[in-house]
């Protein structure tokens, strides 16, 4: 009897080998990617515990449910494989180990069961999910009842009926190996050490996207075949948990993207025959699409298994990102399918087309003439780099500098600068859009061609940092130029203002217990880690500080980024009233915003709301030289 368990371990193996090792071979057919195996694997255990664990426990029941489950089906299986061994086998207390990790599985085992009966969450898939929790009680059990016999000597009975409830669910979790959440449980390790940004274990923000080599036969992916072999792996290892769909704007918004479907979607399209095993949430307002897969076809497409909308539907806020467990890379996935619509097929929607128009005619996505970037300083005395020379600093203005709404923000800026008498200048009609734009958009050929030529201008002049107030430039500038020779200072004037506040260059006084809350940027929060230098200076400001319910890494995106005004695809609601309504949930009368498209998507949510400003015109309304009324000046649309 004593060998009868490690046999049913070995089994277990062997049917889940069969299972599981074809589609390792799907892996292989993907593109070539260098991984470094031995630093990857011997990470694996920290990467599980730590990174991981960081994200599991954000939720506790299921941080203690993951514990015990994965702790004591681990443990309990390797434990009993080892049994083969003579001396162990023959050990009462060697089993009596093996039956408390089984009963430790069972806990967890329970838990599963408990949170998915009777109401099983939303966020949760059924199907095979649903099974998954009866094969897990009945491997535990039977577990422990033939390891506790084995152990306290208990007839022959109790250990046949314990053996036969393993077998029935160790077999069954083997075949779930491939094709069912234990698929997870093998792809989830080898994710952890095959990672395609390992350097997100190390500390590193790693959110840059990646350069496309602009002379390969074809650009971006079109089918799974198109994909690198570890990112195919990558979308293996999602174990459907829907904490990806709880935190995108787009699914919240009605709009027909669901993280957690999309994955699935782009696991299931390596193989022919579609998705009909899922049985999570679907894209809201669903596009009807053929499900035509395989390794070679299509991915997007009506005639395909994802619908184009679903791909513009995605602000690239990176929340499904921060939210998942398993680490995996939903918006590097989303921007290269973007990449082939775009370069390949020019299959964008038609504003995004203008927009990208727009782009490559003018170098700007208005289509403004790039003289009139710093008109909004009428009447300021505002250097330009071109005249100087060099500067301390130097100020990119954005995009956004041609929206008047913009413009104060920059004038605010500007005064808090010459206020300080820091040495400053713009670059003005030498200014370019940075290409983020166009980047997210999936036209990455424009994009290299304006960092190319700004990285050029900018190596022209002498200055120790550059400033902005815009994050999506912030971003580009700071972690996309420099695969493009161009390695800045790059701050965000919000860090820049506490900075100076800090050496007493901005002498400000308190604004009174005004209540305000503070919205994050995505690409200023969760792109680049500043979550406190605006927090910072608010707190100087003497306003009363309300967090709103999703704040720093967990902020919900204002609707505003990775092209989605200009893709506009339809939803049941705005993203930006959604985001409002967590901001009026706080009580707040003042909303304090550091991004100009934030500022720009959060004024345009209508009705009786809380007053919306960038950080920069409270702080200059602070100044002991600006008039000493209240912060609340006048209403949106009103010279702050």
């Amino acid at each position: 009897m004593t060998l009868a368990l490690p046999l049913l371990v070995l089994a277990m193996i062997a049917f889940a080998a069969t299972r599981f090792v074809p589609r390792v071979a799907l892996w292989r057919a993907g593109r070539a990617a260098p991984v470094d195996w031995a630093g990857g694997l011997a990470a694996v255990p920290r990467r599980y515990l730590v990174d991981v664990h960081h994200v599991v426990e954000r939720d506790p029941y299921a941080a203690r449910m993951h514990a015990a489950v994965a702790g004591g089906l681990i443990g309990a299986t390797a434990l009993a494989l080892i049994g083969l061994v003579p001396p162990l086998g023959a050990s009462r207390l060697f089993w009596g180990l093996v039956a408390i990790l089984f009963l430790a599985m069972l806990g967890g085992a329970l838990a599963v069961g408990a949170r998915r009966v009777p109401q099983r969450p939303k966020r949760l898939s059924g199907g095979a999910f649903q099974m998954l929790a009866v094969l897990l009680l009945a491997y535990a059990f039977g577990g422990a009842l033939a390891a506790g016999s084995l152990a306290l000597a208990l007839p022959s009975a109790v250990f046949v009926v314990g053996l036969i409830l393993a077998a029935f669910g160790g077999l069954g979790l083997a075949w779930q190996t491939g094709k069912g959440p234990m698929r997870h449980a093998l792809t989830g390790a080898l994710h952890l050490a095959a990672h395609p940004r390992p350097g997100r274990f190390e500390g590193q923000r790693e959110t840059a996207l990646r350069p496309l080599d602009l002379d390969a036969p074809k650009l971006g992916v079109e089918a799974p075949a198109d994909f690198s072999w570890n990112r195919l792996l990558g979308f293996d290892a999602c174990i459907q948990c829907g904490r990806c769909e709880a935190a995108c704007p787009a699914f919240a918004a009605g709009q027909p993207l669901n993280p957690k479907r999309l994955i699935q979607d782009l696991a299931a399209s390596m193989t022919p025959g579609g998705n009909p095993s899922y049985a999570g949430s679907d894209y809201p307002q669903a596009r009807l699409v053929a499900g035509v897969s395989g390794f070679g076809q299509a991915i997007i497409g009506a005639a395909a298994m994802v619908h184009p909308d679903t791909l513009w539907s995605c602000t690239t806020c990176r929340a499904c990102v921060e939210e998942c467990p398993m680490m995996i890379e939903h918006v590097d996935a989303i921007v290269d399918l973007r990449r082939f619509q775009t370069l390949e097929l020019g299959a964008v929607p038609e504003k995004a087309e203008l927009v990208l128009a727009d782009i490559r005619g003018a170098d700007e996505p208005g289509g403004a003439p790039l003289g009139a970037r710093a008109d909004f300083a009428g009447g300021l005395d505002v250097p330009v780099m071109a005249r100087k020379g060099e500067a301390e600093v130097l100020l990119w203005l954005g995009t956004n500098a041609f929206d008047m709404r913009t413009g104060r923000t920059l004038r605010a800026l500007v005064q808090l600068l010459q206020a300080a008498k820091v040495d400053f200048a713009v670059l003005g009609e030498e200014e370019r859009d940075c290409g983020d734009l166009a980047r997210r958009l999936g036209d990455e050929a424009s994009f290299q061609r304006l960092a190319r030529l700004n990285v050029e201008t900018l190596r022209r002049y002498r200055f120790q940092r550059i400033v902005t107030a815009d994050p999506h430039s912030l971003h580009v500038l700071r972690n996309e130029y420099p695969a493009f020779g161009g390695a800045f200072n790059v701050v965000h004037h919000t860090a820049y203002l506490d900075e100076l506040a800090e050496a007493g260059r901005l002498a400000l006084r308190a604004l009174g217990p005004t209540p305000v809350t503070y919205h994050d940027p995505c690409y200023l929060g969760r792109y680049n880690g500043e979550f406190d230098a605006p927090r910072r200076l608010l707190d100087r400001l003497g306003l009363e500080r309300r967090e709103m319910e999703r704040s720093r890494k967990r902020s919900m995106c204002c609707g505003g980024g990775g092209g989605a005004p200009v893709t506009d695809i339809a939803g049941e609601q705005r993203i930006p009233d959604l985001r409002m309504a967590q901001a009026k949930d706080t009580k707040a009368e003042l909303v304090a915003v550091a991004c100009p498209q934030c500022t720009s998507m959060l004024e345009g949510v209508v009705g009786d709301r809380p007053d919306v400003f960038d950080v920069a015109e409270l702080v200059l309304r602070a100044l002991d030289t600006a008039p000493a009324d209240a912060v609340k000046p006048a209403r949106i649309g009103e010279p702050a």
